[in-house]
C-alpha cells in the first residue's frame, strides 16, 4: 500500500475537504489521520486502485499531494 499526505489551500471549506476524502475512500483508499495544525489528512491506497496522484493534485482546493515518508534528524 502507498501512503500520501494531502494538504489544502487556506480557503478550502470543510465540505470541500470532505469531498476529497470521500473521493479517496471511493477509490479504495483509507484515511489514516486528519491533521489539526494544517488543513489536511494522510491516507493509504492499494497499488492497484482507481487512485491517481495527478488527478488528486489537480483538484482546485488541493495545495499538495506528497508521498508519506519517514523523516529523520541528525
Amino acid at each position: 500500500m502507498s501512503s500520501y499526505i494531502v494538504t489544502f489551500k487556506a480557503d478550502a471549506t470543510d465540505a470541500e475537504v470532505q469531498e476529497v476524502k470521500d473521493d479517496v475512500v471511493a477509490k479504495g483508499g483509507t484515511v489514516e489521520h486528519e491533521y489539526s495544525l494544517i488543513k489536511g489528512f494522510s491516507f493509504k491506497t492499494p497499488e492497484v486502485s482507481g487512485f491517481s496522484v495527478d488527478t488528486l493534485s489537480a483538484h482546485p482546493n488541493v495545495e499538495t499531494v506528497e508521498a508519506d515518508q519517514e523523516m529523520r534528524t541528525q
